[in-house]
């Protein structure tokens, strides 16, 4: 037998059945009603026999929540394990060029040792096989880290909020924390936390199509279909559900126990980069076949001496060993130059910073979903946003009532009649998706809900002494319509208790939608007078003025239907459909929502940047504008002017042309429905805006697919509305908003400081071994040490520059734009004028610098390979900025920047001064080190130069294609 604690009076522990989980768990995951009665008999058994309360949940001790968890399962999957650091290393060995420089490392070190012995005959080969082993770590390290952040990132997403009745309180917990016999309320957006039977709601629909593939929505009811499953979405009304099942026993939990988040997805950028890294492999490719045919036929022609000075090939009196070991050093010459050649740290760059800003955003309050976000985001153009809780503080407050034509100051009975005060109770207290718990203790309510309904709930509570538990008592709800987005309200009927005579219908939404099926008010002292022309005008005046003080303005409504009237299907139950004509209008609240702070400051910080805020509300056009001007969406001189304030239903019955035309001009698009904001986000679409879209309602899903970036609430969002979005904005706050778009300006930034970067090692790298081979018969960069440029390069270059953070000067520029080519003029320039050095001095250094140094072969190849690896050190400064003269700005905040430079120099003196046969060095002296560091200095003062040098703003690409047009124009025109 279990014991289980059930939540009543006397606190007194239960026994109740053994209940099978399996069964539990088949007759929800099969819809068997039967089953349901034939082992439970109905659903009262059940939850007694699961030690729960339909109306008050479980007790919520310790011991309690442990034996469920130990009996029935925790609501957590089983996921298959995570790939490890040995998985990456294979992978990394899988490159086709790290496979070729295996095969040449080993034939090398075969020969080495048959020609020289081991002692010394192993330095060649063991020498590419150490350098390939520590590019393969690093960058499988570098994988490995990024798939551990994947991971860290999807147990967050996975970690949704759900609310619980314990203790017959409403509470949130983790969907990790929900044990079989919890009761768990749902409402429009949530997702279906566990299996179970429904308990008891109005109007509840759900979405299976994550399990069953059905995109039609399936009605939820006590007697034909009462099963709930998991992973399923609330489409429509509200509800309570007994958890019967979690985790491994639920259908969802099968299933998400073999899959596996995706980390490999390639975002747009990645994709632009592996193109590039293909063209650039190409020409790579070309060089290292020309250089390898050169020195072929230099070797083959006598034109190339060992290191004694004596000719390494001399027809039939060479030794085949000989000959063998010089293919291979030739071979893995040209293929090494491949290997610098092409830029494989570029997919690595972007990894490297997708990574490190995906973990940065999470400190900075938006959890990234889709990696395409992070990238996508530099380029908005346009940002179209909620108001409530994005752009306001989501406190709200009642401040004005309205009774009649009268502001109620004084809430006693004497200024408002018993009956108006009931029926207002009734409006606030019935027609709700929110709950007051009021403890046995006396001390405050605690109201749940929505922020709107909560507020309401509250004012009603304190000011018109409400009572929820003596309301549900008197009165049984027959029908409930949920909000919706399209009307802007929500309606109750309700009967008294054991009265069959007379029905009540209330309503409540949207003050002037309310207002439209009024016929008669109520004034303060109870009395009904009709609503003429003149009271209805009065009326809209008062909603208007409560709006243009930036309330939020909610009218109740009520009529009283004769039994007669009311239309019952076979069933005995009422039609769905509520009486919405005829109302008599109660009484109109106006709520308070401050603007957040600094929520203007970072409006003013988009328009800056040149991105474009667009406010989505379903507010009025009153309220809208109020809160637009004190956001600074808006100007007052703005706000007046046509066109630039706009009704949802005035956008929609404009043509395709005028909303073309007008789009662009509009600021504010007030009493909008979602089917208003996913309209806006295709024409800014086709206007060429890369447009982000802020959501938090279910409804708010087609746009947020639509947009180029949806970015969904973490506090008020629906699941379904994260579902659907990029990135989920954890504090629901705006600034957060205008911190994704620095985020992604820097995202796309660093990743251009590293193409500079490394094109400049690559065209550098190319050109030198290319003339060096042609014109002396041998590389003066060895395997080794290219290898070596390459680890600096793709891995420590990749993320020192890959992790800077944002800066104000990215928040004033234009935006990216779709279009915009991954190397601008800007960077040609920089990395042609560090090439083009680089190239030059190098060179002075292949052919004179024997006769300037006065030193020996080795020594000048060695001063060479020094020179080459610090100007690329010395470099990485001049990357972290493109425009800006001053590289140092800043450098000493980012320490890892410097951490990696330093850890980069002391490495290059360890290959120089002791590893000499490993990396085939020599000693340099003191002179010779200051010599090389003067010559990568010299970068600086070019960088600083270089960048007084104007560039256009076309790309060159684009202005060679008009040149070659215009030409070809004028050769038809002769």
């Amino acid at each position: 037998m279990i014991i289980a604690k059930r939540n009543n009076d006397d606190q007194k522990y239960l026994k109740f059945c053994e209940a099978d989980v399996q069964k539990l768990s088949d007759i929800v995951k099969y819809k068997k009603l039967d089953l349901l009665h034939q082992h439970f008999e109905g659903m009262e058994n059940l939850v007694k026999v699961l030690g729960a309360h339909s109306e008050n949940g479980i007790t919520d001790d310790a011991e309690n929540i442990r034996q469920r968890r130990t009996i029935f399962g925790s609501n957590t999957y089983q996921k298959p394990p995570p790939k490890g650091i040995y998985f990456f290393i294979l992978e990394a060995f899988k490159d086709l060029i790290i496979l070729v420089l295996l095969v040449a490392a080993t034939l090398a070190l075969a020969f080495g040792i048959k020609q020289h012995g081991l002692k010394e005959g192993w330095y060649e080969g063991g020498s590419i096989f150490v350098a390939v082993f520590l590019v393969v770590v690093v960058s499988a390290g570098s994988n490995y880290r990024q798939s551990r952040q994947f991971q860290k990132l999807s147990k967050v997403t996975n970690n949704i909020k759900v609310e619980v009745l314990r203790n017959g309180r409403r509470q949130q917990i983790s969907i990790f924390d929900i044990v079989v016999g919890d009761v768990a309320s749902l409402k429009i957006g949530d997702q279906i936390p566990a299996d179970g039977p429904f308990l008891n709601g109005h109007s509840l629909h759900v979405d299976e199509s994550s399990m069953t593939g059905e995109s039609d929505h399936v009605e939820i009811g006590a007697e034909k279909n009462p099963f709930l499953l998991s992973g399923a979405k609330v489409a429509n009304g509200y509800g309570n559900m007994l958890v019967t099942s979690v985790g491994m026993h639920t259908g969802w939990g099968a299933m998400m126990s073999t899959i596996t988040r995706d980390s490999d997805e390639r975002t747009p950028l990645q994709e632009r980069l592996d193109r590039l890294t293909t063209y650039i492999g190409k020409i790579g490719l070309t060089v290292a076949f020309l250089v390898l045919l050169v020195l072929l036929v230099r070797y083959f022609t006598g034109n190339t001496q060992d290191d004694l000075g004596n000719k390494e090939y001399n027809g039939g009196k060479t030794k085949s060993d000989d000959i063998i070991n010089s293919m291979i050093r030739i071979f893995a010459a040209a293929i090494t130059i491949v290997v610098v050649a092409i830029p494989e740290g570029l997919p690595l760059a972007v990894t490297l910073t997708l990574a490190y800003s995906m973990k940065r955003m999470m400190a900075d309050q938006a959890m990234v979903r889709k990696l395409s976000a992070c990238e996508t985001m530099g380029s908005a153009t346009t940002i179209c946003t909620d108001k409530t809780g994005t752009l306001t503080l989501n406190q709200m407050q009642v401040t004005r009532f309205w009774l009649g034509e009268e502001v109620i100051v004084d809430y006693t009975a004497s200024k408002i009649a018993p009956g108006i005060q009931r029926l207002l109770c009734q409006g606030v207290g019935l027609n709700t998706t929110g709950s007051v718990y009021q403890s046995a203790s006396g001390t405050m309510p605690e109201f749940s809900g929505s922020p709107t309904e909560k507020t309401i709930l509250s004012w009603a509570v304190s000011e018109l002494g409400m009572s929820t538990e003596e309301l549900k008592h008197d009165f049984s709800i027959l029908h409930v319509e949920a909000f919706n987005s399209e009307k802007k309200r929500s309606g109750v009927l309700i009967k008294k208790a054991h009265e069959n005579t007379t029905t009540h219908v209330h309503w409540k939404g949207a003050a002037e939608m309310i207002l439209g099926t009024c016929s008669k008010y109520y004034d303060s002292s109870g009395d009904m007078t009709s609503m003429d022309q003149d009271k209805m005008k009065r009326f809209e005046q008062i909603i208007q003025d409560m709006a243009a003080d930036s309330l939020r303005c909610i009218a109740f409504a009520h009529k009283v239907i004769p039994d007669e009237e009311l239309k019952y299907k076979e069933d005995g139950k009422t039609l769905q459909s509520l009486k919405d004509d005829n109302l008599t209008l109660l009484g109109l609240v106006g709520i308070k929502d401050p603007c957040r702070p600094g929520v203007e400051g970072a409006v003013r910080a988009c328009q800056d940047a040149g991105v474009h805020i667009k406010m989505i509300t379903g507010d009025n056009v009153f309220t809208a504008r109020a809160i637009a001007i004190e956001c600074g969406i808006l100007k007052d001189d703005q706000a007046l002017n046509s066109g630039v304030v706009v009704e949802g239903v005035e956008f929609r019955n404009y043509t395709e042309d005028e909303r073309m035309d007008k789009v662009e001009n509009i600021r504010v698009m007030a009493r909008s429905s979602p089917f208003h904001k996913l309209l806006m986000v295709q024409c800014l679409k086709k206007k060429g805006h890369v447009v982000a879209v802020t959501g938090d309602g279910t409804n708010d899903a087609p746009a947020l697919k639509e947009a180029d970036i949806g970015l969904s609430m973490g506090i008020q969002g629906t699941e379904v509305a994260k579902e659907s979005s990029d990135i989920v904005i954890l504090d629901d706050n705006f600034a957060s908003v205008a911190t994704m778009v620095s985020w992604g300006r820097c995202v796309y930034n660093n990743i251009q400081k590293f193409i500079q970067f490394q094109l400049t090692v690559n065209v550098a790298a190319l050109v030198i071994n290319f003339i060096a081979a042609v014109s002396a018969g041998k590389v003066p960069l060895t395997a080794v040490q290219l290898l070596w440029v390459n680890l600096i390069m793709d891995t420590l270059g990749a993320l020192a520059l890959a992790t800077e953070r944002p800066t104000k000067e990215l928040m004033k520029a234009k935006p990216i734009g779709r279009t915009a080519p991954l190397i601008s003029n800007v960077m040609w320039r920089n990395l042609m004028a560090q090439a083009i050095y680089q190239i030059s001095v190098l060179l002075i250094l292949q052919f004179k610098g024997k006769s300037i140094f006065k030193v020996n072969e080795k020594v000048k190849d060695i001063l060479i390979f020094n020179s080459f690896v610090l100007c690329q050190i010395f470099n990485e400064f001049n990357a972290r900025k493109l425009e800006k003269r001053n590289v140092f700005e800043g450098i000493l905040k980012n320490r890892l920047f410097l951490g990696i430079i330093a850890f980069t120099l002391i490495l290059q003196v360890v290959m120089v001064e002791f590893l000499k046969k490993f990396a085939d060095t020599t000693n340099l002296n003191v002179v010779q080190w200051f010599t090389c560091i003067g010559i990568a200095a010299v970068s600086w003062p070019i960088g600083w130069f270089v960048k007084y040098i104007p560039v256009p703003d076309t790309p060159i690409f684009s202005l060679l294609q008009r040149k070659r047009k215009k030409a070809s124009t004028e050769d038809d025109a002769c």
